[in-house]
């Protein structure tokens, strides 16, 4: 019994007669093309497939006295999978609270941690 070949569609049949009106090193171009984009495709999946959580913080007690300067250094070195740049904007102006509006350093570096455990978690999502 002979098997019939599977029905390919519009698409498939137009690639079919680009492929066949081709000469044969732009035949051998065109294949390794597709199969470069069926590998990206196939890497990008697995990739998908493969997410990951980001590492933990790296756990650093908070001193009894620390000023704003180190608790962002402590803070950064604790939170090392964090875009430094994505955080600059609020952790200037929380600075800027501190050191021009006389904002309370303990206050201030409080609003530091839930700053940066709120970056944590909207890395874990989403990643």
């Amino acid at each position: 019994m002979l098997q019939q070949a599977p029905k390919i569609g519009r698409a498939q049949r137009r690639l079919l007669k680009l492929y066949q009106a081709l000469p044969e090193q732009e035949q051998a171009n065109l294949m390794a093309f597709a199969e470069f984009l069926a590998h990206r495709a196939e890497a990008a999946e697995g990739e998908a497939d493969q997410a990951t959580e980001p590492p933990p913080p790296k756990p650093i007690a908070r001193p009894q006295r620390e000023t704003v300067v180190a608790a962002i250094r402590r803070l950064s070195e604790s939170y090392f999978m964090l875009d430094r740049q994505v955080l600059f904007h609020e952790t200037a102006g929380l600075m800027s609270a501190h050191v021009l509006q006389g904002r309370p350093a303990r206050d201030v570096i409080d609003e530091l941690e839930q700053l940066f455990a709120d970056h944590y978690q909207r890395l874990s999502v989403v990643e």
